[in-house]
């Protein structure tokens, strides 16, 4: 797993050979970008399933509480599979777009 320090967020992205063991290192390292907006793009080499991504509904509910954005980025996800509260996402371009769009709604008090 790399992290790197972004203007506006931190980049988190799976260098592991597994979900599994990308999973675990993120929940390992969450102490050090829990209280930051937080983009993590899992590495098409990885195959995950859409089960897989339900792991990130409890991540996605404690960084809305602290008022901070979680994308998830995969490009072979469907979307329609995946929970509505899980924000997942194809690209790296539409993850920001994403962040940038929820910035602005906390802005406006939604």
């Amino acid at each position: 797993m790399q992290i790197i320090n972004k203007d506006n967020y931190l980049l988190i992205t799976s260098e592991e050979n597994s979900f599994t063991a990308f999973y675990n290192a993120l929940v390992e390292e969450k102490v050090n970008w829990i209280t930051q907006h937080t983009i993590v793009e899992i590495s098409g080499d990885l195959k995950v399933n859409p089960k897989d991504f339900s792991l990130f509904l409890d991540i996605a509910k404690e960084k809305k509480d602290l008022k901070t954005s979680f994308v998830v980025v995969y490009k072979d996800v469907d979307v329609d599979e995946i929970s509505e509260e899980t924000n997942i996402v194809p690209t790296l371009q539409e993850a920001e777009d994403l962040l940038e769009m929820e910035n602005i709604e906390r802005e406006l008090g939604f």
